[in-house]
């Protein structure tokens, strides 16, 4: 018993080993593989965060530029909007028109009635007028709405004195905000594309070498020869699996070391994104079990199929499985339950967005996460091992 042990350990140690042989003669698939997706993605996701940033920051530092309809009617509220960093111009003849052609982002329009309303202490009215369906309109608007509230804000508290009335009259109830959220949790908040991206470079980072090494070797009639040796099958298609989970480990592996450079460089996402290394090493572990579940299911996947470009079409829909859980919780948020540590990709996204938010996993979650994580590759392992006994499993169709 020992020796066929020593035997399977053997044939499944030579197959990886080979597969990665192979996988390595061909050097522009290991760049594309290790390069674009673990490093540029990464790159490109923060590099785009950064900007944004700075945008931000600069859409509310500069000088906002407002349009204003009926400016003549309210000289008091243009003079003290001037004082705020606005710069007040002439409106378009058709505001609405200027907002739908991206022309103007917000404009302000003061009703024929204002100055009326306003001597008779009448609430006076002004209008923003904004396309909310524009994000980059967001800013100025909110921007200009929080100007015209501290103006009216003012102005109802000094009509108040005047009149010899307290204006906390007017305030019967006091509201405080008592934020128990971390800087961690925060950063969580504003991270929250990383867990879908780190779940989707685990859950498929070794999927063009398990098509490879199985419809690819089909294809090429190179199967074949492999399962007429003495090796057990099972031994040769965990080495197959063994060696894609090695290159998923090595994809994974670079894409968090690029996200803490990343965040390193990049100004303020620093602040963002926790890259100290036990951070990094909870998700390396967390994200173990979903490379080898991925890895499994492919295999499974490229056995059952008759060509590599069957196999490839199934990557489309896999793509999307791992942003189902994501988009489930943005539309229907529940609170945190020991259940869902063991629902595949559903535990994942739960691990990495508390890790994000520095809470603490718990031992009991851990042991869910694995045990769970474990068994369904377990399942999957031993359904593609009957698909590699099959005899036409080595015939290319």
């Amino acid at each position: 018993m020992s020796a066929r042990r020593t035997g399977v350990l053997a044939a499944l140690a030579a197959v990886t080993l080979k597969e990665l042989r192979d996988l390595m003669r061909d050097r522009r698939t290991v760049v594309i593989a290790l390069l674009l997706g673990p490093l540029v993605m990464p790159a490109l996701m923060l590099g785009i965060g950064g900007m944004m940033a700075k945008r931000m920051t600069a859409q509310m530092e500069k000088p906002l530029e407002l349009p204003i309809v009926g400016a003549e009617r309210a000289p008091n509220l243009v003079a003290w909007l001037e004082g705020q960093n606005v710069r007040p111009k002439p409106a378009p003849e058709d505001p609405e028109a200027a907002i739908r052609d991206q022309a103007e982002e917000v404009i302000l329009r003061i009703s024929e009635t204002y100055a009326d309303d306003w001597r008779a202490g009448r609430p006076a009215l002004v209008e923003v007028v904004h396309d909310a369906s524009r994000q980059d309109s967001n800013i100025p608007v909110a921007r200009v709405e929080a100007l015209l509230r501290a103006y009216g804000d003012t102005t109802g508290t000094l009509r108040l004195l005047a009149r010899g009335i307290n204006p906390a009259v007017g305030r019967p109830l006091l509201v405080s905000r008592s934020d128990l959220s971390t800087p961690e949790s925060r950063r969580g908040m504003a991270l929250s594309f990383l867990p879908y991206l780190l779940i989707l470079s685990a859950f498929l980072g070794g999927a063009y070498l398990v098509i490879d090494v199985t419809a690819g070797e089909r294809e090429r009639q190179s199967l074949e020869p492999l399962l007429a040796t003495p090796a057990a099958r099972g031994a040769i298609m965990s080495g197959k699996i063994a060696a894609a989970v090695v290159f998923g480990l090595a994809s994974l592996a670079l894409t968090l070391i690029a996200f803490k450079l990343g965040a390193q460089v990049a100004p303020g996402l620093g602040r963002m994104l926790d890259v100290s290394l036990p951070a990094m090493l909870k998700m390396l572990v967390v994200l173990v079990p979903l490379v080898l579940l991925g890895c499994t299911l492919i295999t499974l996947i490229s056995a059952s199929v008759k060509s590599v470009k069957e196999a490839q079409s199934y990557l489309s829909l896999l793509m999307f499985l791992p942003i189902v859980p994501t988009i489930v919780l943005m539309v229907n948020p529940v609170r945190n339950q020991l259940w869902m540590f063991a629902v595949p990709l559903l535990s994942q996204n739960q691990m990495l967005t508390k890790i994000l938010r520095g809470e603490a996993v718990t031992l009991q979650e851990w042991l869910v996460y694995l045990t769970a994580g474990s068994a369904v590759a377990a399942v999957l392992w031993l359904v593609a091992a009957r698909l590699y006994h099959r005899e036409k499993l080595a015939v290319s169709a």
